[in-house]
């Protein structure tokens, strides 16, 4: 069992910028991370969760919220506000006689999925295009 702990992440800026995501804490089994950005509103966040549903299977979630604020004055106070939010959700689901072989193998189909050289999930997700 993995123990809460930092986690770095790089972004794909011209200059990859390195994010820390520290433990924030665990809660009903769902255990955040969170990028402090100096103020709470803004904070990116990781949580991930493990359940076990009622039919037998495994689902291993992780949750990337990446909040975008900007400053609101209002009588003459400013305040930081949510302007929009990304949400990337990774949901896997497996059966719990999965074999660890089986379980890494899905991890990595899902990340080779996702890398910049795959045109058409870079197309449906990074430029918003719809398949045809």
């Amino acid at each position: 069992m993995p123990q809460l702990a930092s986690i770095t992440i790089s972004d794909a800026a011209t200059t990859p910028v390195a994010h820390t995501y520290t433990p924030r804490d665990i809660v009903g089994g769902i255990a955040t991370l969170s990028e402090s950005t100096g103020d709470p509103i803004g904070d990116n966040r990781i949580t991930m969760s493990l359940t076990l549903t009622s039919s037998g299977r495994v689902k291993p979630s992780i949750r990337l919220n990446l909040p975008v604020t900007a400053t609101q004055t209002v009588n003459g106070v400013a305040t930081p506000t949510v302007v929009r939010t990304a949400y990337v959700e990774l949901n896997f689901s497996f059966e719990n006689t999965s074999t660890t072989q089986e379980r890494k193998d899905a991890m990595e189909l899902a990340r080779q999925l996702l890398f910049s050289t795959q045109s058409i999930p870079v197309g449906l997700i990074r430029d918003l295009q719809t398949v045809y």
